[in-house]
């Protein structure tokens, strides 16, 4: 197993600095034939990149990574489990919609209580913004991370999140670093994506609109090139380039990966660990920002992290 660079959270729990994101078995990126992407787990572990982002509305993730275990067991203790059962989550994530319901302080304070019990190791959010998480540690609850979506296109978690999470010790997950894919050499110098019929997945969408609203594709040609100089220059790509950008932003601890389980040809574990490699100098990162500094302020446009998910 490759030694994969690692953060610790505040009660002890280590991640893995690149997670496998499994909102792309979800259905919303095409069909997924499960026991092709449960064996395909195997090489994510192989490579040490062993932390997996799931969640209850993630189609089969769940399941997928259930049976993955059992697999593991089985083959460990040569036994054979229907389904492996743990004693504890080892980080629940927490989301919640709707800020003018204010009964999110309460489930949390539920949760706590369940952490201090053993059943919660980390007690974690997703999509919540500043005011919201000040709100919430200013409660006396711990928080160890906070997943909101941070790329070159979407910096919002810089203008403020940021400073506030390394006060307190809480690690930013970032995901939505490559922008469904966008963020990469398959787009560079290419025509704009328009439709479903170009934009085939959930995520090309998504992030597709994110360009819109940062400057346009025109302007994002432009960063891709600047990407591309960089990329070059380093001996990698512009997903290598995209990724170890963001990891080398202050509170952040580690960025989630869509990870296609089982999609022959959709696997980028090895390219996705040199990023790992790459150390972004003063004159690279100046190349980037001189692009960035001409898009328009999300935090005008949106709001702050999360607020896209409540306008």
């Amino acid at each position: 197993m490759a030694q994969v660079p690692k953060v610790r959270l505040s009660e002890g729990l280590e991640i893995c600095r690149i997670l496998n994101g499994m909102w792309q078995v979800s259905g919303a990126h095409g069909p997924i034939d499960t026991p092709k992407a449960v064996n395909a787990m195997d090489a994510y572990i192989n490579a040490g990149l062993t932390t997996f982002d799931m969640a209850d509305i993630y189609g089969p993730a769940e399941d997928i990574f259930g049976a993955f275990s059992s697999q593991v067991v089985e083959k460990a203790i040569q036994q054979s489990l229907k389904r492996m059962r743990v004693k504890s989550l080892d980080c629940l994530q927490f989301h919640w919609w709707d800020y003018s319901d204010k009964r999110y302080l309460e489930a949390l304070g539920h949760l706590s209580d369940l952490q201090q019990e053993g059943v919660i190791r980390e007690l974690a959010l997703t999509n919540f913004d500043t005011k919201r998480l000040e709100e919430i540690t200013g409660k006396g609850i711990r928080i160890s991370s906070n997943q909101v979506q941070y790329s070159l296109i979407d910096r919002r978690p810089m203008v403020k999140m940021a400073q506030f999470c390394d006060s307190q010790g809480i690690q930013l997950l970032a995901y939505g670093t490559l922008g469904g894919g966008l963020i990469s050499e398959k787009y560079l110098g290419a025509a704009e994506p328009r439709g479903q019929g170009e934009l085939k997945t959930a995520s090309l969408s998504k992030y597709k609109n994110m360009i819109n609203m940062w400057g346009g594709w025109g302007l994002f040609q432009e960063l891709l090139g600047s990407l591309d100089s960089v990329a070059r220059s380093q001996h990698c790509t512009i997903v290598n380039v995209a990724i170890k950008y963001i990891l080398d932003m202050p509170a952040v601890g580690g960025v989630i990966v869509g990870s296609r389980l089982g999609v022959p040809g959709a696997e980028h574990i090895q390219e996705n660990l040199k990023s790992f490699e790459v150390n972004l100098s003063a004159n690279d990162i100046s190349k980037i920002e001189s692009v960035l500094s001409r898009s328009k302020d999300l935090i005008a446009v949106i709001g702050d992290c999360g607020d896209e998910y409540r306008n």
